[in-house]
C-alpha cells in the first residue's frame, strides 16, 4: 500500500515535471516563434553590406581623397591577419570557433552575477556572432526581447555566413573610436599602418575598443587603455596565440600612436580636397545613380596627373592674384573679431581658428589666417594662426602695401581677419618678411585633357577650394565664350566648300532681328576689306564671322556646335555665331580636343576605372582594344596597334585646316606674344562685351587645355581683361610643365591634303618656291583644284573707295551695293551691339 502510494506520488511528480517541461518548451517555442517572425531573412543576412569609405586614387596608385559617411575600409576576412582576429577573439569571445553562435555558459555566468549583485553588476554575455546580429540587424536596446532575437539570429547567421563570414562583418563594422569603423580604418587612424604592419601590441590595442569605443583614448585615457590592452595580450597568451617571449615584448610596448604624435597622421599625408576630386563625386553618381559615394566602398582610379594639377592651380592662382593686385583695392576677408575677444591671446586664437576663411591656399608659400592686433603708421602687428613664440616676428611693413591705395589706417582696423604668407628668398628659401594676401574677387577656371582619350589631367575651378566656403567649380559654370566659339563657325564653312584661302568681305553689315537693327563691329572698331578666312580667324574678325555664318546658315553652325557637344540645343540666331550663347569650359575644351585629334569624338572623363567593394571592375572609360599588347613576337621599336571605333565628327582635312589656321592665332594673331612654347600650338582667344569674360583654349598634338577668367556676377574687367591678355598666359605657364612631361610634335596632316602656297593677305596662289612673311602653305583636299579670286560678301559688295587691305576706320557713312543691286547707307556711329545677345569678340 505504501509502495503504491510512493509510486503514485512519484508518478504524479514525474507527470508534473514532464508536463512542465512540455509547457515550458511550448512556451519557449512560442516565444521564439513570435520574435522570430519579424527577423531579417536569409537573403538579407547573406547580402548585408556595411557602409564603407569610397577612395580616389591617382594614376600612381596614391590615395588622393576619401568620401565617407562612416570612416570604414572594407577588408575581406582572408586579408585580415590572424593576429588581428586572435586579438578580438581573445577580448570578446574566446570560444568563438567552438560555439554555435551563443555561449550558454557565458549567459549562465552573467545571469548568476546579476542575481548575486541584485542587478548592480550587469555584464554582457554576447558572443561575437550575437554582437554582429545586434549591431547589424537589431536595435541596441538592452531588452529581453532583443536578447531573444539575438539567440534566434546567431545560429542562423553562422549557418549562412560561417565563422569567417561573421568575423569579416564584425571586424569591418565595429566602431573603434576616433571616428573610425572597422579594423583597417582604425589601424590607419591610430598607427598610420596597414593591418599587415601591426604588431601584437597594436592589434591588442584595437581590440580594446569594441564595447566602449571612446573610453580608451590613447592620450586622455592612457592608463586605462594600457591596462585593458595588457589584459587582452595575456588572454592571447592563455589562448595559445602568443609565445612567452612575444607576450613580454608586447607588454613592454609603450603604446605609440598618431594621437600621441609618435606617427604622422594618415590625413596629413593625403592632399586636401580640391576641385578635381570634388568633381569626381558628380561623375561617379551620374555613372551609378544607385550608389551612395559616401558609403558604397568604391575604389576610383582618377585621371588626374598630380604634377599637372599643381601646375594648373599655380598658373591660374598667380594670374588671378596679379590681376586683383593690379586694381589696387584692399578688400580683405570681410571678417573681424570684436574688441572684447582681442584682450586675451588664448581667446583670440580660439576664435581665429573658428573663422570661416580658406586655409588650403599654397601659392608660393602657405597662406595663414591672421588677426590685426595693432595698426601703426609703418607696420601692422598681427596674431597669426599656428604662429608660436620664437618664429619670425608677426609684423607687416609699410612697403608691403605699396600696391594698394591708401595707408594702413585707411585700409585696416584692429580685429580685422586677413591672410598672410611668408615672403622667402628664391635662392635659398630664407625668410624675408610677412606679406598680406587676399583672395581675388575675380575668379576663373582651368582644365586640361588628353586629346586622344578624353582623360582630364587637371582641373582648377577657382582660386581656392574649401568645403562650405568656396566649392563652386567654374569649369562647369555657364558663360558666354565670345570668339572662342568662332572655330565652330569656320569648321562649318570649311566642311561646306570654303577653304582657308576663301576671301570674305570685312565691311559693315546690318542685321534686322526682332524689330531691332544689329550692327556687329570688330574689336578695333575698324574694317579691313576682302580678307581670307585664315586671317579672319587669326585676327578674330567679328564682321567676317557674321558674314560667314550668314552664308553657311546658322542651322548648319548650330548643328556643328551640337555635334561637338558645345551646346545641347543651340539657338540659331546670327548673333550666336560670335559666342553669345552660354556654355562651359568643360564642354569647350572637350570640343577643341576633336580638332586636335583629327576630328574623332572623345568623351571627357575624370575617372579611368571604378571597382566595387569586392574589387570587381564596374566601369572602365577606355573601351579601345589592344590586340597586339600580348604579342611577344612584336618587332622591337614598334608600338602595339590599338583598335578604335570612335565616331568621326569632322572630316580629317577640315580638322587639319582649322588646326593650321589656329596655329596662326598663336603665331601672328590675338595670342601672339602670350603663348611661346617649344612645340607647335594652336588655339583661340575669346573676349565678350566689355571684357566680362576672357577665354583661351589651345592644344598641342596631345594635350588640350583651356582657361576662363571673369567675375562670378558678370561685370567689366577693363580693357586689359581680354582672352589674349589674361588667359593665354595661364595656358602658356601650364603648358611649359605639360610639354616637359608629355612632349609634343607637329600636327599630323592627312594623306588627302594637297599643299599650295597662298598669300595670307589676299588669298592668292603663289609659286611653289615663294617665301616671306606673307606666304602660308595651305592644305586643300586632294583632287579638288582650289578656285581663287571668288569673294563672298554676305549679301554686300565692297564700295569702290574702300581700301582693300589697309586698316581703315569708317568716320563717315559708308555706301554699299547689296546683292540685289540696291544702294544702302550705313552710319558711322552704329552701336557696338544693339542686341543684347550680340557684339562679342
Amino acid at each position: 500500500m505504501v509502495l503504491r502510494f510512493i509510486l503514485s506520488f512519484l508518478g504524479g511528480i514525474f507527470s508534473m515535471i514532464t508536463l512542465g517541461i512540455g509547457m515550458g518548451a511550448l512556451t519557449l517555442g512560442a516565444v521564439f516563434y513570435m520574435y522570430g517572425q519579424s527577423l531579417p531573412t536569409y537573403e538579407a543576412l547573406a547580402n548585408y553590406t556595411p557602409k564603407t569609405i569610397s577612395r580616389v586614387y591617382s594614376g600612381e596608385g596614391q590615395v588622393i581623397d576619401e568620401f565617407a559617411e562612416e570612416r570604414r575600409l572594407f577588408t575581406p576576412a582572408a586579408e585580415i591577419p590572424d593576429i588581428v582576429k586572435q586579438a578580438f577573439i581573445s577580448a570578446e569571445d574566446k570560444n568563438f570557433y567552438t560555439h554555435d553562435g551563443y555561449d550558454l555558459r557565458g549567459i549562465g555566468a552573467a545571469m548568476y552575477e546579476a542575481v548575486a549583485t541584485r542587478g548592480e553588476t550587469l555584464r554582457g554575455a554576447s558572443t561575437i556572432t550575437q554582437q554582429v546580429a545586434k549591431n547589424f540587424l537589431l536595435d541596441g536596446s538592452r531588452r529581453v526581447e532583443r536578447k531573444i532575437q539575438e539567440l534566434i539570429l546567431a545560429p542562423r547567421m553562422e549557418e549562412i555566413l560561417g565563422k569567417e563570414g561573421i568575423l569579416e562583418l564584425y571586424l569591418n563594422e565595429i566602431d573603434l573610436g576616433v571616428r573610425s569603423f572597422g579594423v583597417t580604418a582604425a589601424a590607419r587612424s591610430y598607427f598610420n599602418k596597414s593591418l599587415s604592419e601591426l604588431s601584437p601590441a597594436e592589434a591588442a590595442f584595437l581590440a580594446v575598443h569594441p564595447k566602449a569605443p571612446y573610453r580608451y583614448h590613447p592620450v586622455r585615457n592612457r592608463e586605462a587603455a594600457l591596462a585593458r590592452r595588457d589584459f587582452i595580450l595575456e588572454e592571447m597568451y592563455e589562448n595559445g596565440y602568443l609565445t612567452e617571449e612575444e607576450l613580454q615584448t608586447a607588454l613592454a610596448d609603450p603604446l605609440r600612436t598618431v594621437q600621441n604624435g609618435d606617427f604622422p597622421s594618415y590625413n596629413s599625408e593625403r592632399p586636401d580636397r580640391d576641385y578635381f576630386t570634388a568633381a569626381i563625386v558628380n561623375e561617379v553618381e551620374e555613372l551609378f545613380p544607385n550608389y551612395e559615394m559616401n558609403s558604397a566602398g568604391l575604389s576610383i582610379r582618377a585621371t588626374v596627373d598630380e604634377e599637372l594639377q599643381a601646375a594648373a592651380r599655380d598658373a591660374l592662382q598667380r594670374q588671378l592674384e596679379s590681376f586683383d593686385r593690379g586694381l589696387g583695392v584692399w578688400r580683405g576677408t570681410g571678417l573681424s573679431l570684436p574688441e572684447d575677444l582681442l584682450q586675451d591671446e588664448e581667446t583670440w586664437r580660439a576664435n581665429l581658428r573658428n573663422a570661416p576663411v580658406i586655409r588650403t591656399i599654397d601659392l608660393e608659400n602657405p597662406w595663414y589666417p591672421a588677426v590685426v592686433l595693432e595698426v601703426g603708421e609703418t607696420q601692422l602687428r598681427l596674431g597669426i594662426e599656428d604662429w608660436e613664440e620664437g618664429d619670425e616676428e608677426p609684423v607687416v611693413p609699410r612697403r608691403d602695401i605699396e600696391w594698394m591705395r591708401g595707408s594702413f589706417a585707411d585700409n585696416f582696423s584692429r580685429g580685422d581677419i586677413v591672410h598672410v604668407r611668408k615672403m622667402t628668398s628664391d635662392e635659398d628659401g630664407s625668410f624675408i618678411r610677412w606679406t598680406l594676401r587676399q583672395v581675388p574677387e575675380v575668379q576663373g577656371a582651368f582644365m586640361a585633357m588628353d586629346v586622344n582619350t578624353g582623360r582630364v589631367l587637371a582641373m582648377q575651378g577657382g582660386f581656392g577650394y574649401e568645403i562650405r566656403i568656396s566649392e563652386l567649380n567654374r569649369a562647369y559654370a555657364e558663360r558666354q565664350p565670345g570668339s572662342a566659339f568662332k572655330p565652330f563657325v569656320f569648321a562649318a564653312a570649311l566642311d561646306s566648300g570654303y577653304t582657308p584661302a576663301t576671301v570674305v568681305v570685312d565691311a559693315p553689315i546690318e542685321v534686322a532681328a526682332g524689330g531691332e537693327i544689329w550692327r556687329p563691329q570688330n574689336y578695333s572698331n575698324r574694317y579691313y576689306g576682302p580678307t581670307p578666312l585664315r586671317t579672319g580667324i587669326e585676327q578674330s574678325r567679328n564682321v567676317m564671322t557674321v558674314r560667314l555664318a550668314q552664308e553657311v546658315g546658322m542651322p548648319t553652325v548650330a548643328n556643328y556646335a551640337e555635334r561637338f557637344g558645345v551646346y545641347d540645343d543651340m539657338t540659331a540666331y546670327l548673333s550666336a555665331s560670335l559666342g553669345s550663347e552660354e556654355t562651359t569650359l568643360y564642354r569647350l575644351v572637350a570640343a577643341y580636343a576633336m580638332f586636335a585629334n583629327g576630328g574623332e569624338r572623345v568623351e571627357p572623363t575624370l575617372v579611368d576605372r571604378v571597382q566595387d567593394r569586392n574589387g570587381d571592375t564596374i566601369y572602365r572609360h577606355d573601351q579601345r582594344v589592344c590586340r597586339e599588347c600580348a604579342d611577344v613576337n612584336l618587332e622591337p621599336g614598334r608600338a602595339p596597334r590599338i583598335a578604335s571605333d570612335r565616331e568621326r565628327v569632322m572630316n580629317a582635312v577640315t580638322a587639319y585646316q582649322l588646326t593650321s589656321m589656329m596655329e596662326g592665332v598663336v603665331q601672328r594673331g590675338t595670342a601672339r606674344g602670350a603663348v611661346n612654347l617649344p612645340v607647335p600650338i594652336a588655339g583661340k582667344t575669346g573676349t565678350t562685351n566689355d571684357e566680362k569674360d576672357a577665354w583661351f583654349v589651345g592644344f598641342s598634338s596631345n594635350i588640350v587645355a583651356g582657361c576662363y577668367i571673369g567675375y562670378d556676377t558678370p561685370r567689366p574687367m577693363g580693357r586689359g581683361g581680354s582672352g589674349g591678355g589674361l588667359c593665354a598666359p595661364v595656358f602658356n605657364s601650364f603648358m611649359k610643365t605639360a610639354i616637359q612631361k608629355y612632349g609634343g610634335g607637329a600636327f599630323e596632316a592627312p594623306e588627302e591634303c594637297m599643299f599650295i602656297n597662298i598669300d595670307r593677305y589676299t588669298g592668292a596662289r603663289l609659286p611653289d618656291g615663294a617665301s616671306g612673311g606673307n606666304v602660308v602653305r595651305e592644305c586643300f583636299r586632294a583632287g579638288e583644284e582650289p578656285i581663287f579670286g571668288i569673294t563672298f560678301d554676305g549679301g554686300f559688295a565692297m564700295a569702290s573707295d574702300l581700301p582693300l587691305f589697309d586698316e581703315v576706320r569708317t568716320n563717315n557713312p559708308v555706301s554699299v551695293t547689296t546683292s540685289t543691286g540696291e544702294e544702302a547707307t550705313i552710319n558711322s556711329n552704329a552701336s557696338f551691339g544693339s542686341l543684347s545677345s550680340g557684339g562679342l569678340y
